[in-house]
């Protein structure tokens, strides 16, 4: 017995190491990386559920090549630090594909690591710095910085013809890369910019850097930021008496821009491609109507549709060529022309940017909803 056992305890270490590979084998791992807590949870949370619900419908269905999808998270709480770790953990998770992150400054603080492990990776940053690398593995699920600067550009000048513009940033790679490339874009119709400045994300009094925009006598505030920074902006902006119209950057298009700006929201503007109630396509209204059904609330705001539209285009082209080798993958996607996305046809370019991108300028009404006053 004393020979038997340590032989029969070493069979059933084998045996369960066999079962574990193949359990392993018989599924696909798509990892989320997203700001699940801290100051931009509801897009991450929004983000998370809403590749859950078509991982959900892709598995009720029998899965992909014969096997289930399994979700792994990966909390990057909005920071490049957190991103790091969580690029690091995904991969030796063992993750075909990662979704997000929500926020360039995270995405490009994990590119990297998905880049050198073959991971394939599909995020919402506009960041015209996620690019420039020309990674394999990396493709763009939205539209760049360049493609919104210019079309604010237009709004802002040639549209409402403002004679004195003030731009206002934080300090993150989206937020600047868009003020800076706006700029470029106003400078470039003759516009006149009277201020330049940047704001440090979550300091919730921007009374000193408003009074001093309020000195120059500004037309327009532009601002670039995100959504939690925004909405104080505007309301403080409102309790000064600025009288200047406020613009908004995509990311301020999100429900709690109006928790923050209270009343003061109303007669703001907000740049963005069109929010999940405007698509006309059909699989976004079901999109919508299957996410209010499990949730009990919508997506908050359209990057979840973009992030889960890098999802679909991943699980297609999984399907298509019928592998799971990321290059593989990699190379279907940058020939894929015109997939029927829920935000509207995806295409990429060789750089894994996706092409197009309608924007639309929206004012906020007293409700909380928004009126299409230029596109």
């Amino acid at each position: 017995m004393k020979r038997v056992l340590p032989k029969l305890a070493a069979s059933i270490v084998v045996c369960s190491a066999l079962v574990t590979a193949l359990n392993a084998a018989n599924v696909i791992k798509i990892g989320v990386q997203a700001p699940i807590t801290g100051k931009y949870a509801n897009e991450g949370q929004s983000i998370d559920n809403g590749v859950k619900l078509i991982v959900q419908q892709y598995n009720a269905n029998g899965g992909i090549l014969g096997k289930k999808i399994k979700v792994i998270s990966c909390d990057d709480q909005g920071s490049a630090q957190v991103a790091a770790i969580c690029a690091r953990r995904l991969v030796d998770d063992g993750v075909m594909a990662v979704i997000g992150s929500y926020t360039s400054t995270a995405t490009q603080a994990a590119q990297t690591t998905y880049y050198r492990n073959k991971v394939l990776q599909t995020s919402d940053g506009t960041s015209d710095a996620l690019t420039k690398h020309k990674y394999w593995t990396f493709f763009r699920n939205s539209f760049p910085n360049s493609a919104e600067a210019e079309f604010t550009a237009k709004y802002l000048v040639k549209h409402k013809r403002y004679k004195r513009i003030a731009i206002l940033s934080d300090y993150s790679s989206y937020a600047t890369g868009l003020a800076d490339a706006t700029a470029k874009a106003i400078k470039a119709l003759n516009g006149n910019i009277i201020y330049r400045g940047k704001i440090r994300s979550g300091t919730q009094n921007f009374t000193a850097v408003l009074t001093k925009i309020k000195s120059l006598n500004p037309d327009v505030i532009y601002f670039s930021g995100y959504y939690n920074d925004g909405g104080l902006l505007r309301a403080q902006q409102v309790q000064l008496g600025i009288k200047a119209a406020f613009v908004g950057g995509d990311s301020n298009d999100n429900p709690d821009f109006f928790k923050l700006a209270g009343n003061s929201a109303k007669g703001a503007y907000i740049i963005n491609v069109p929010t999940p109630g405007l698509l006309p396509y059909d699989s976004a209204k079901k999109f919508l109507k299957d996410y209010k059904a499990k949730y009990g609330i919508m997506p908050a705001s359209i990057w979840t549709l973009l992030n889960v539209d890098g999802l679909r285009a991943i699980l297609y082209a999984v399907k298509q060529t019928k592998s799971l080798d990321t290059k593989t993958i990699s190379n279907y996607l940058h020939h894929l022309k015109n997939f029927p996305g829920i935000t509207g046809p995806v295409t990429f370019k060789s750089n894994g940017e996706r092409i197009g991108g309608g924007y639309m300028t929206y004012e906020v009404r007293a409700n909380g909803s928004y009126k299409i006053v230029y596109k």
